[in-house]
């Protein structure tokens, strides 16, 4: 165990078998007995080695690496799990605001068809002879005009976004 959780720690933090061994003051060849279990170190090197790797000695001398690495796999796949939930959440969240809008902007204008068609386009019977009301009479018109040229274009948007982000079963 010792051997193989020597050889994991020192990948794991990138170092070389040489590198480990001019840290610890011996020969490559003594950190590679180390990790085939041809020898072992003495206490004192044992400390040494968890101090450069950062790993406290029972670490060293206890059950292989690859259990903690699964555990951290499982945490790690854990929080991915949270995450997509909250950028789910987030999507729905968008998706309905995006939906309430259209659906607003359809009853907007609607309402204001059905306003201009009761109310008969009053501004036609004004007395375009006098400037004030003249003025304000073409406002209106060029509003109203571009209002029934673009209406009906931004509804049928409107209706399609309404359809394209409706709750899907």
């Amino acid at each position: 165990m010792l051997n193989e959780n020597i050889k994991a720690i020192r990948k794991s933090k990138g170092l070389s078998q040489e590198e480990l061994a001019v840290k610890l003051n011996v020969v490559r060849q003594t950190v590679s007995k180390w990790e085939k279990g041809l020898s072992v170190p003495d206490s004192e090197m044992l400390v040494e080695i968890s101090d450069i790797l950062e790993m406290p000695v029972s670490t060293l001398l206890g059950e292989t690496i690859a259990t903690e690495r699964e555990d951290e796999l499982k945490v790690i796949s854990e929080k991915l799990e949270i995450i997509n939930l909250q950028l789910s959440q987030k999507s729905i969240k968008k998706r309905k605001l995006i939906h309430g809008t259209l659906i607003s902007v359809c009853a907007i204008i609607a309402a204001i068809f059905v306003t201009l068609f009761l109310l008969k386009s009053p501004y036609l019977g004004w007395d375009y002879s006098d400037p004030e009301t003249a003025v304000l009479g073409v406002a209106f018109h060029s509003i109203e005009w571009l209002f029934v040229r673009l209406a009906p274009i931004t509804l049928v948007g409107a209706i399609i976004g309404i359809i394209l982000t409706r709750k899907k079963s």
